[in-house]
């Protein structure tokens, strides 16, 4: 964790756990990164769905084009939240109200999920008197394995995301027949996975771009998605970006005049935010013994998602405040659960605590993304957690 987490996170009182700290220094260090990797030929856009607060629209703003969003519900917040930024509106199932509201905020860049989505933005901006880019998302088998790896795939298989590829062409056709005098074809989208690393995301962008070259259609642009993987066993590891940003400066050469984008979310946000709670009771069940921490999967969802053990530190506390006895874990591992009413309300298992009080705090780690805006806040109606942006000017340090 960093200094600035650190110290947070011992400072806050019981009452005030648990709480998301996010470092917004750190954050911006990652971000320009990324963007000093990538060659000037690729965009970069934030997938707003991984973590859409404010604070880390705002910080991230410097280092990207633009902002994706998915629903009518994101396109709002975030335009107001960074107002007068680019956004590409995404996502299967828009509604006509949806698509209507992206026309009259001005966005540009719709992605088509399908032929019937295609007709409704086609009519809705008619009425609009407005004329859009279009980039058709396609779900493109690959054969060569390198969806393999992939911790959650999105194409490549039967999905509901995108057009399967001679559908992907006749939407394509109709983009360039004058079938749609309000709609421009910009180019193609495919996002087909999540959890890849380097040479795979090299290989999946460079499949997309020869079928979207294929076309034999003007391709201004082709979206590779994003979905860069993020290692909760070794959270110290990252996405090589470097070689990344190499690849894609060899395809964008190879390609003069295409402009490529990648809309990455996990991989930028994740590394800035901790999920820090205090340990309520120590127990032992069956010769396994536990942590109860305040808060749990309804704060921090991603563990029970994904099915992994959130990576976590433990900041040891001298003071008890309190008459009884303090109880304290015997063994050298202990497994940390929430206050649910369910066995599955556990952030991780087996974690090296000995000696392990109540009392003691844990920070969750590679919390900045899909985490508290993926949870199910409401379930036995425990208080929400407070929210700390440090090194944001103003620190705002408590919010739900």
């Amino acid at each position: 964790m960093t200094p600035a987490v650190h110290d947070r996170a011992l400072t806050l009182a019981s009452a005030e756990l648990p709480a998301y700290v996010y470092d917004l220094a750190a954050l911006r260090t990652h971000a320009a990164a990324v963007r000093s990797a990538l060659p000037e030929q690729v965009e970069l856009y934030y997938a707003a769905k991984a973590n859409p607060e404010p604070e880390i629209l705002a910080a991230l703003g410097p280092y990207v084009d633009g902002y994706e969003v998915s629903s009518g519900g994101e396109l709002a917040h975030v335009a107001e939240a960074v107002p007068g930024r680019p956004l590409a509106f995404g996502g299967p199932g828009k509604t006509p109200d949806e698509v209507a509201a992206a026309l009259e905020r001005g966005v540009e860049r719709f992605h088509v999920e399908s032929a019937y989505e295609l007709r409704m933005l086609g009519e809705l901006a008619r009425r609009a008197g407005r004329r859009v880019a279009v980039l058709p998302r396609v779900n493109l088998p690959l054969s060569d394995g390198s969806l393999a790896g992939s911790s959650l795939a999105m194409g490549g298989r039967p999905t509901p995301f995108g057009m399967d590829p001679a559908q992907a062409v006749q939407v394509v056709r109709a983009l360039t027949d004058g079938t749609y005098p309000h709609l421009e074809l910009r180019g193609v989208h495919a996002h087909l996975a999540s959890g890849l690393e380097a040479p795979e995301q090299l290989a999946v962008a460079e499949a997309i771009v020869a079928w979207a070259t294929g076309l034999g259609a003007p391709v201004a642009e082709v979206n590779v998605g994003g979905g860069m993987h993020v290692d909760y066993a070794d959270p110290d590891r990252r996405f090589d970006w470097a070689s990344y940003g190499e690849g894609l400066d060899r395809l964008a050469a190879a390609h003069p005049g295409l402009t490529l984008r990648i809309e990455p979310g996990r991989a930028l946000t994740a590394y800035c935010g901790w999920y820090a709670t205090e340990v309520l009771d120590v127990k032992r069940s069956h010769g396994e013994e536990f942590g109860v921490v305040r808060g749990g999967t309804h704060h921090l969802r991603t563990p029970a998602t994904k099915g992994h053990d959130q990576p976590c530190s433990v900041l040891t506390v001298d003071g008890w405040p309190h008459p009884w006895p303090r109880p304290a874990a015997e063994g050298e591992h202990v497994t940390l659960a929430g206050q649910l009413c369910t066995p599955k309300d556990v952030l991780a298992r087996r974690v090296p605590a000995a000696g392990l009080r109540a009392g003691d705090r844990v920070l969750f780690c590679l919390a900045g993304a899909y985490a508290w805006n993926i949870s199910h806040h409401d379930f036995l109606m425990h208080p929400r957690p407070g929210f700390h942006f440090l090194d944001a000017g103003p620190e705002v340090t408590a919010r739900s």
